[in-house]
């Protein structure tokens, strides 16, 4: 497993290190927790977590033995700022053809 991403899209591409973030959003947790909820080893957890901390999108803090793994503060922040400057381009898009297609003789004609 390649582990020199720091791609947040590349990192949240493989569906198992989706699952493995979903546990994590949900509360600081260990790789043990992690694993416990998952068909996968500890050790290929702990691979799919350092490609997710290689993104920056999980922080870790050793607690005593454990090591917690959390979501990282603005982890997701670039990447929201890509879909919502798609999303304006898609609603911009969207509303120049309403404009361009938009007929008021014909607003109280009911469909066929």
């Amino acid at each position: 497993m390649v582990t020199a991403t720091a791609d947040p899209w590349q990192a949240l591409a493989d569906p198992t290190r989706r699952r493995v973030f979903a546990r994590v959003a949900g509360g600081p947790c260990s790789v043990t927790e992690i694993a416990q909820d998952l068909p996968v080893s500890r050790p290929a957890v702990s691979q799919h977590l350092r490609v997710l901390l290689d993104a920056r999108l999980v922080d870790v803090q050793q607690q005593g033995r454990m090591r917690l793994y959390a979501i990282r503060a603005g982890g997701l922040d670039e990447m929201r700022q890509e879909l919502d400057f798609y999303w304006r381009k898609t609603l911009t898009n969207l509303k120049d053809v309403a404009e361009r297609t938009y007929s008021p003789a014909e607003e109280g004609k009911s469909p066929r």
